[in-house]
């Protein structure tokens, strides 16, 4: 009888503080993974997926159909741009595939150099995502609602003449 109380306290005594211990960690990872994770709505593209291969990354806001490329461009840089071209966004062919080096407009047959996206601006190529339209959060690309809701408009007329 002693026994098997002296082997309860012992039991006791380890795994009581064990299973606080565990539960603590286990707070704190939450709490870790909570701080990376992008708020509902946000775009999240992981940067280990991106690759010098254009990624296409859909996204759903308000009942619109957008797409943010995100690709490495040759001096090793994470470039991104929504996937529809700043002249023929409106033609609903608007949109780009890539081809080698360059992105080519489905619309006008433009070329575009993955090296120029986010450094030129105007004219037929995609609209870039500049860095203060985004930010790196836990590996992670992570485009904010509020930025995709500015950009819906554009894509109003997205894919919609194939």
């Amino acid at each position: 009888m002693y026994n098997l109380e002296k082997k309860s306290n012992i039991v006791s005594a380890v795994c009581v503080p064990l299973f606080f211990t565990m539960f603590a960690v286990g707070v704190l990872l939450y709490l870790e993974v909570s701080a990376h994770a992008a708020a509902p709505g946000d775009l999240s593209i992981p940067m280990s997926k991106v690759s010098a291969s254009a990624g296409f990354y859909p996204v759903e806001i308000d009942g619109v159909k957008l797409e943010v490329i995100a690709v490495k461009a040759p001096d090793g840089s994470i470039r991104t741009a929504f996937n529809t071209c700043q002249i023929c966004f409106d033609s609903g062919r608007g949109y780009y595939k890539q081809s080698g080096n360059a992105l080519v407009c489905q619309n006008c047959g433009s070329r575009f150099a993955i090296s120029q996206i986010e450094v030129v601006r105007g004219g037929c190529n995609p609209v870039p995502i500049l860095p203060e339209n985004k930010k790196i959060e836990g590996g992670n690309i992570v485009v904010p609602r509020e930025f995709l809701v500015q950009a819906k408009e554009i894509f109003a007329n997205w894919k919609t003449d194939y």
